[in-house]
C-alpha cells in the first residue's frame, strides 16, 4: 500500500471553513491522505464557530488577526508563517477556497514552495478588477498559480478556459450545498425573542462588502426601514458584521425600530435555521446566492454585479442593487405577488447537489497519484 499523500488545507474566514468544512471531514475520513488544516485567523470567533459546528480542529493557527488589519497586513503575515509551516510539514498538495486575502496568499505561499494548488470555488469572475474588491483581482491571481481548478458551475469551468489557465479543471458543484446540507439536518428551529416566524414574514438580510460601505450602506439601511414600513406584518432580521464601519450605521438607522432585530453574527447552524424560516433573503452575500435557492428562499442580492451569474440566469437571485427605491420596489413585488414569489421559490439550484467534495478528493487523489508515478518513473 503506497504512502498517503500530505494534503494541507488552508482557511481563514467564516465562509471558508463553511465551504471547506465538508471538503476536511471528505479528506479525514479517506486513508490516503494525510490530512493538515491551518487557519491564519483572518477572522478569529467566527472561524471556531464553524471549526466547532463540524468537528474539526485546526492543526496550525497563524494568529494573524490585528486591529483596523490591513490587507497588506494579512498577505504579508500568511506568507511569512505559511513559509514556516511548508518547511515543518511539506504538503504535497496544499487547498485554498474562494477568494478571500487568505486564499491568495495561501496560493502564493504554495507556489512561492513549488508546491501545487488545488483552488475550491475557483472561476467566478466580475470581469471588473475592483467590483468586488479585493476579492475579483484575489480570484483571479489566484487561478494563475493554481494547477486544479475546482468550478462550482459549467460557467465557471468556461471563465477558467477563458482566462487560458494551466493545469485541470473539474466541475465540481459548491461545497457550500454540501456544508448547508449537512447542516440542514442537524440545526434546530431558530428562536430569538419578539419575532414570530409563524405570524410575521422575516426577512433575512446580510451586508458587509467593503464596495457597500459608505452612502450605499445608507441607502441599503433606508431601504431596509421603507420595507419595514411599508408592511406591518414584517420583520427584518439583521446579523451584524462585527465591523465596526458595517455595523455602527445600520445601528443608528434601525437600532430603534421594533420589528428590526439586530443580532451578533450567527453560527452557522442558527443561520441555516434562519434561511428556512424567512421569507426571502436581502444579501450582498455570495455564499448565500448560492444556499438560500436550495432551501426555496428567494434572494435579492444588494450589489450592482455578481460574479454568481447563474443564480440570475436561474431565477433564484435578483441583482438590485443599493438605492433604497430600488429595494422597496424589489422587495414589494416578492411581498405582493404571490406569483412572482413562487417562480423564484422554485427554480431550480443551479449550485450542486451536495456531491463537491466527493469530487473534489477523488480529483486530488488521482492527480497525486499521476505525479507519483511521474517521479517514480523519472527515477529509473
Amino acid at each position: 500500500m503506497s504512502a498517503p499523500h500530505n494534503v494541507c488545507i488552508v482557511l481563514g474566514t467564516r465562509p471558508e471553513a463553511i465551504k471547506l468544512a465538508p471538503v476536511i471531514q471528505a479528506f479525514q475520513q479517506s486513508d490516503d491522505f494525510n490530512t493538515r488544516v491551518g487557519v491564519t485567523g483572518q477572522h478569529r470567533e467566527m472561524v471556531t464557530q464553524v471549526m466547532d459546528l463540524f468537528d474539526l480542529q485546526a492543526d496550525h493557527d497563524l494568529a494573524l488577526m490585528a486591529p483596523k488589519q490591513t490587507l497588506t497586513h494579512i498577505t504579508c503575515a500568511a506568507l511569512q508563517g505559511l513559509k514556516a509551516e511548508f518547511e515543518q510539514f511539506p504538503p504535497d498538495l496544499v487547498l485554498v477556497q474562494g477568494d478571500t486575502t487568505t486564499a491568495f496568499a495561501s496560493a502564493l505561499a504554495a507556489f512561492y514552495e513549488q508546491i501545487p494548488v488545488g483552488h475550491v470555488e475557483a472561476g467566478l469572475r466580475t470581469d471588473n478588477i475592483f467590483d468586488p474588491y479585493p476579492e475579483e483581482a484575489n480570484r483571479r491571481l489566484i487561478s494563475q498559480v493554481a494547477l486544479l481548478h475546482f468550478a462550482p458551475t459549467h460557467v465557471s469551468a468556461r471563465n477558467l478556459a477563458a482566462s487560458g489557465v494551466v493545469g485541470q479543471t473539474i466541475t465540481t458543484g459548491n461545497t457550500v450545498i454540501d456544508a448547508l446540507l449537512l447542516m440542514a439536518k442537524k440545526a434546530p428551529p431558530f428562536e430569538l425573542p419578539g419575532l414570530d416566524f409563524e405570524k410575521q414574514r422575516v426577512i433575512l438580510a446580510t451586508v458587509h462588502r467593503r464596495e457597500n460601505w459608505g452612502e450605499r450602506l445608507q441607502e441599503i439601511g433606508k431601504g431596509f426601514l421603507a420595507v419595514l414600513e411599508r408592511y406591518p406584518d414584517t420583520a427584518l432580521l439583521l446579523p451584524l458584521h462585527r465591523n465596526p464601519t458595517v455595523r455602527e450605521p445600520l445601528q443608528a438607522l434601525l437600532g430603534d425600530h421594533p420589528r428590526a432585530f439586530l443580532t451578533e453574527p450567527l453560527d452557522y447552524d442558527r443561520l441555516v435555521a434562519a434561511m428556512r424560516g424567512a421569507t426571502l433573503l436581502l444579501t450582498d452575500s455570495g455564499g448565500l446566492q448560492e444556499e438560500a435557492p436550495a432551501l426555496g428562499k428567494p434572494v435579492l442580492v444588494l450589489r450592482r454585479t455578481t460574479e454568481r451569474p447563474e443564480a440570475v440566469d436561474a431565477g433564484t437571485a435578483k441583482l438590485i442593487g443599493t438605492d433604497s427605491a430600488d429595494i422597496l420596489r424589489e422587495a414589494s413585488l416578492l411581498l405582493d405577488d404571490a406569483e412572482a414569489y413562487e417562480e423564484m421559490s422554485r427554480a431550480h439550484n443551479p449550485f450542486g447537489d451536495g456531491q463537491a467534495s466527493t469530487r473534489i478528493l477523488e480529483a486530488c487523489r488521482s492527480f497525486l497519484n499521476e505525479r507519483r508515478h511521474a517521479a517514480a518513473e523519472a527515477q529509473v
